[in-house]
């Protein structure tokens, strides 16, 4: 997988993706990502990419040709499966969604900034909008780097379990159930029993029940 990330911050972006797991899916050669600074397609010797609204709004507003330069210049070498903005506006991320744009092989994700960019380049040159929440961010760079983590970790051979992705959260549509680990009490808190009687079809049972009854005490939208 390839992702090409257009930003105003790119030594912001960079520092995300040299840790953890981004930066072991670059290490094995399974995950690609290129940081483009927009600032480099500006028209302007001051390297401005923004500029006042018409209408007379307040604030600034990304401007369309030198993001349409730099769109161009990406799909002129190859062909993107989609190029995503990241917009407050957009269709919220979820599971499904990271889900979906693992399989992809190239992607382009577009920074938003300021009051957002030209209405013209999100109707000629995005292909999917998507929001993490209903709140505005200062930049769309940390919304690029939580739809990159969800991404790269789903990517095969990321993880260096892939079950352990396939047991998250959201993957079936609940919360994941509670976990635990050694010691088997502590402070006279016990593990649950069925979880050291080594019975995989019970386990699996309890797991599934605490799951649901997990997503309804605390996200009874999921069940509806």
């Amino acid at each position: 997988m390839r992702l090409d990330i257009l930003t105003l911050f790119p030594n912001m972006m960079a520092m995300f993706f040299d840790e953890s797991i981004a930066k072991r899916a670059q290490v094995k050669g399974l995950v690609e990502v290129h940081l483009h600074d927009l600032h480099d397609y500006s028209l302007t010797r001051y390297g401005s990419v923004d500029d006042y609204p018409y209408g007379g709004a307040a604030g600034m507003v990304m401007a369309v040709e030198p993001l349409a330069n730099c769109i161009e210049e990406l799909q002129s070498q190859r062909r993107y499966d989609e190029v995503i903005y990241t917009a407050p506006d957009g269709r919220q991320f979820n599971q499904p969604m990271a889900n979906e744009l693992s399989l992809k092989q190239n992607l382009i994700i577009l920074c938003g900034h300021y009051k957002g960019v030209d209405e013209r380049l999100r109707e000629h040159f995005i292909t999917r909008e998507i929001s993490i929440g209903d709140y505005v961010l200062s930049g769309g760079e940390l919304a690029a780097a939580v739809m990159a983590d969800a991404i790269i970790r789903l990517v095969p051979g990321v993880l260096g379990d892939e079950q352990s992705a396939l047991a998250d959260s959201f993957q079936d549509g609940l919360v994941a159930p509670p976990e635990y680990t050694r010691p088997p009490e502590f402070r006279g808190w016990r593990v649950p029993d069925v979880l050291l009687s080594g019975n995989h079809a019970k386990i699996d049972e309890w797991r599934h029940a605490q799951a649901v009854e997990r997503t309804r005490q605390r996200r009874p939208d999921l069940l509806a």
